[in-house]
């Protein structure tokens, strides 16, 4: 019996201590999704000291909508996150300074940008015929699909603002009407840190359009960098809960538990990008099939919309809250209008076989494809719009 309770009391303290890193990481997790949040306060108030003037000449080269389009895919792009991207949309949304017009494009184009990330992790298997094959498939069918629903629901949203009034219509019993002021509680929280970095600036002599200047720079260092070490600390927290969530996904062989395990695992990592470039290697192996893979990435273009509702929590206008849920509806919308016709769900996924045929006989291909598709036509599009 003493034997039973010391071994009792082992097993015990060894279940104490791999809980308490488990507590910690999860402790760290909610100090820097505040202090993300106090990132998109800092933008919201830097923006709002800047003048009438500094903040047309900031937007100028968004004249139409295509612009604004091509801006959200190379913005997500340059900083390889469609998260960081649209809560920097909400935030000059918040601001009032980028107006509805050019940000239900921008979101858009933020979810064509965001694909890049796995495309890029394919080209790994490029020596390799077979596995480069079916690599380049599972990475490019994300970017298939989210080309398709841009090119059926933009044209919709700018003939019949469909999206945007879906999204206002459920935003508006939350928080109010466009144009009014709402108390957000997370607002209230953040404004104390976003006062003192006022105060560190003005002790500095900052004022005027410099200190906005200054709130903007902290405010988009700040969210960039409190995102990426929130998608660190919880891919390592949850990364064998992934694993097994998407043997368990693979298993049943269902494309609806699919596409919540990508809606689920993404934000458990806040980050789409992860949970799409995981099925590269699954896919490049032949463990997971494209059919398979296809709707993880569909529940992943869902759960990465919610680190733009958590930051619309931390402003003040009811807009940012509409904007942040276009994005959640806009893919929502995707998904109901391509995935339950079983002629439009293939539409993706044939065209992704055949451009990864074409890879794979000319791999240098390949590379122009990513580099044409996310690099040149976006910029070429902005330059020639705008």
């Amino acid at each position: 019996m003493p034997w039973d309770n010391a071994e009792h009391i082992s097993i015990s303290d060894r279940a104490d201590e791999g809980l308490k890193p488990v507590v910690v990481k999860a402790l760290l997790v909610v100090g820097l999704i505040y202090v993300f949040l106090v990132g998109v306060s800092s933008l919201e108030s830097g923006i709002k000291l800047l003048g009438a003037d500094t903040q047309e000449s900031l937007f100028s080269t968004v004249r139409n909508p295509l612009a604004g389009l091509f801006v959200g895919i190379l913005g997500t792009v340059l900083v390889q996150s469609s998260s960081a991207s649209t809560s920097l949309i909400v935030g000059l949304v918040a601001s009032g300074v980028l107006g509805f017009e050019y940000a239900v494009p921008m979101v858009m184009g933020a979810n064509i940008g965001t694909t890049v990330t796995n495309t890029l992790v394919s080209l790994g298997h490029v020596r390799r015929t077979a596995e480069f094959t079916r690599a380049f498939a599972a990475a490019v069918v994300h970017d298939f699909f989210n080309v398709v629903v841009v090119a059926v629901l933009l044209p919709l949203e700018l003939l019949t603002g469909a999206i945007s009034s879906v999204a206002e219509r459920i935003s508006e019993p939350l928080v109010g009407s466009a144009g009014t002021e709402w108390k957000s509680p997370v607002k209230a929280l953040v404004k104390k840190p976003v006062g003192w970095l006022e105060d560190l600036w003005s002790g500095f002599g900052a004022s005027g359009n410099a200190l906005g200047t200054l709130l903007v720079i902290c405010g988009i260092v700040t969210v960039l960098l409190a995102l990426a070490f929130v998608t660190k600390t919880m891919r390592r927290l949850v990364a064998k809960r992934v694993e097994r969530s998407l043997n368990t996904a693979l298993g049943r062989g269902s494309g609806l538990v699919a596409l919540l395990v990508g809606l689920v695992i993404t934000i458990s990592v806040q980050s789409s990008s992860i949970t799409t470039s995981m099925l590269i290697p699954l896919s490049a192996a032949g463990v997971l099939t494209l059919r398979n893979a296809y709707p993880v990435t569909l529940g992943a273009n869902v759960g990465t919309t919610i680190t733009a509702l958590l930051a619309a929590l931390a402003t003040s206008r009811p807009e940012a809250l509409t904007i942040a849920l276009v994005h959640t509806t806009f893919n929502i919308g995707g998904i109901l209008l391509l995935y339950p016709v079983t002629a439009l769900r293939q539409i993706p996924i044939r065209g992704a076989e055949i451009l990864a045929r074409v890879a794979v006989e000319r791999r240098l291909l390949a590379v122009v494809y990513v580099v044409g598709m996310f690099i040149i036509l976006p910029f070429l599009g902005v330059a020639l719009l705008s």
